[in-house]
This record gives C-alpha cells, sequence and structure tokens, in this order.
C-alpha cells in the first residue's frame, strides 16, 4: 500500500494520472518555519520526512511519500503568500529574474525514513508589469501556492523558460517518485 502524506490537489493529480493506486492521509502537525541556516533543499526536505513520518506511523507497513515545495530567490524562501499584496510583492520580486522551486520529498516505511531528497527546477520569469500581475490574478488564486503562482494555470504569462522538471514546479517531481517507487518494486 502507498499513502501519500499531502494535501496537495497537484500532487494526488500527477500520483493517479501516473497511475498508482494510493490513499490519501495528511499530516497534523504544522510547518516548522524556515531559519535561514539550513538550504531551502535541506528545509524541504526534513518538513517532507516530518511528514511522511507523522502520516506512516498511522499505516503499519505502507510505504509513505511525504513532499513539500518551496520558491526560493537567492537566500530567501517564499511559502504561500499571506496575502493579495503579499502576492505582488513576491511577482514583482521574481520579475525578470531567475528562482528555485524546491520540493523536498520522503519515502518513510513504520517511521523510518527510507530515502529523501530535494528536488530544484530553475525558473526564468518574463518581466512583469503591475497589470500582468493584475492580470494573473484575475486568472488564478495565487494564495494556496508557494511563490504565489501556479505554473500549470497560465504560467505562460509569467514564465519565460524553465531548467528541469515540470513538474516539480506544480509541485511534485513525478519523474523522480515513479523512478523511487520502480525501484523499491512498490508499483
Amino acid at each position: 500500500m502507498i499513502v501519500l502524506a499531502s494535501q496537495s490537489p497537484r500532487r494526488r493529480q500527477l500520483l493517479s494520472e501516473a497511475g498508482v493506486d494510493f490513499l490519501v492521509d495528511s499530516a497534523q502537525g504544522g510547518e516548522a518555519a524556515w531559519d535561514g541556516v539550513v538550504s531551502p533543499e535541506e528545509y524541504t526536505r526534513g518538513l517532507a520526512v516530518a511528514k511522511a513520518t507523522d502520516v506512516s506511523l498511522r499505516h503499519p507497513g505502507a510505504l509513505t511519500i511525504g513532499a513539500d515545495t518551496v520558491v526560493a530567490l537567492e537566500n530567501r524562501i517564499y511559502g504561500k503568500p499571506a496575502d493579495m499584496a503579499d502576492a505582488v510583492r513576491m511577482l514583482k520580486e521574481f520579475s525578470g529574474r531567475e528562482h528555485r522551486v524546491v520540493t523536498g520529498v520522503a519515502f518513510v516505511q513504520d517511521g523510518v525514513e527510507l530515502r529523501s531528497w530535494g528536488s530544484v527546477t530553475q525558473v526564468r520569469f518574463l518581466e512583469l508589469s503591475e497589470e500582468r500581475i493584475q492580470e494573473y490574478f484575475a486568472l488564478v488564486n495565487p494564495l494556496d501556492k508557494a511563490g504565489a503562482y501556479g505554473i500549470q494555470e497560465h504560467g505562460r504569462m509569467l514564465v519565460e523558460s524553465i531548467r528541469g522538471l515540470y513538474s516539480n514546479v506544480v509541485g511534485f517531481p513525478i519523474e523522480e517518485v515513479m523512478n523511487e517507487l520502480r525501484e523499491r518494486k512498490a508499483l
């Protein structure tokens, strides 16, 4: 049995589209604030491990997958915006620049971490005017997305290019997850 320790509809969709049979059970605890000391990769990996560990204890014998995604620009992490003003600020900071989308992924069974990693995709934004940002927000709710945007939702309005896995920018590096499931003979 495979358990996805995530509330994310995007993660559920990617795993379903890959043909994986799984249950969804979300972690109960809140997320630890980033301390600025560890890298975004280490931070998201740690959150993914914590979520998967919490959920795995409720499903003995099941392979539990946890994940957490953030957007990082230089030495700052951008989670979900607090409000629309925060969302506008984020997109203005990304305008014309390259940032990283980092997803920590963890495989845990019976409370024991089997493997975890941070998947990184580089995303370059177009130069964004205030008008373009407002046009985007008229189409997409940014408040439930790390970095205030979803590449799968009108992302062409914002994104100039990506280097790495598109699925990682969506919030779940499904190609890497599927490779791990195959290696573990969990499919």
